[in-house]
């Protein structure tokens, strides 16, 4: 059975708007997280003010709960249910090592006095241009404003949860490269270099190598039998399908050496 989603929950508070609003928030977005089949975690509300993240001194201690809790969160999604401090914000999150969502309230007509006014879309702006200049990579997705009990907010879990599977399963592993890249394909070029930096190693096999392999192969071979049987209905030609069959293991066989 595969683990569950998780995502770690963070939410903003600044010091003059309606802090109260921030206890809603977190009501709405276990909700709205549960409601999608997550789960979640988020640090006890009683640690800051009204539970959210204002100052740095707020950001280091959820930073530091965060790394408490290192390994059992797949994502953050950073709730502004009002105008964020990016300070606080920032520093509670530049380490986070994980795809972060960032989400705000809309206003409501009728509810812009002091008590009630929010002022989130704003806000959204000011802490992602802060963590573009930190340069640590976040998610936005439409609409810029979106309440977590919406429908729209639903289909932007089920967008990032399928974001933080990339993310985190692109991590430390090997792909294969088969065949040089021609002079005429400039447009494949990539960055080996800047790949590994990353975790990601790149293995190259000859094709000629592979074309022998292939070659090499008897109809008649398990493998190639068991690649037959599996092979779509559409029905290509039989020799196509043969070699095909005879691909199929070769490459992956291939992909184990080095």
């Amino acid at each position: 059975m595969s683990k569950k989603m998780t995502f770690a929950l963070a939410f903003c508070n600044r010091g003059f708007m309606p802090g109260e609003l921030i206890y809603g928030a977190r009501e709405d977005m276990i909700k709205a997280v549960t409601d999608a089949g997550y789960d979640y975690i988020a640090m006890d509300a009683d640690l800051t003010r009204y539970g959210g993240i204002e100052t740095r001194d707020e950001g280091l201690l959820y930073a530091k709960w965060l790394k408490e809790h290192e390994g059992q969160y797949d994502g953050v999604i950073f709730s502004m249910p009002i105008f964020a401090d990016e300070n606080g914000a920032i520093t509670a999150l530049q380490d986070a090592g994980v795809p972060i969502l960032m989400q705000a309230y809309p206003d409501e007509i009728g509810k812009m006095d002091f008590a009630h006014r929010r002022d989130a879309f704003c806000g959204k702006f000011s802490v992602t241009d802060v963590f573009t200049q930190y340069q640590v990579p976040f998610t936005v997705l439409k609409p810029h404003v979106v309440h977590p009990l919406s429908e729209k907010f639903q289909e932007n879990l089920r967008d990032f949860a399928a974001i933080c599977r990339v993310v985190n399963g692109m991590k430390r592993f090997t792909i294969g490269c088969i065949g040089a890249r021609t002079t005429a394909f400039k447009t494949t070029r990539f960055d080996e270099i800047g790949l590994q930096k990353n975790g990601i190693t790149v293995e190259a096999f000859d094709l000629s190598e592979v074309f022998f392999k292939v070659n090499a192969k008897e109809d008649n071979d398990p493998v190639v039998l068991a690649k037959k049987v599996m092979t779509a209905p559409s029905q290509p030609p039989l020799l196509s399908l043969q070699k095909q069959a005879q691909e199929r293991p070769t490459i992956k066989a291939t992909s184990h050496l080095g």
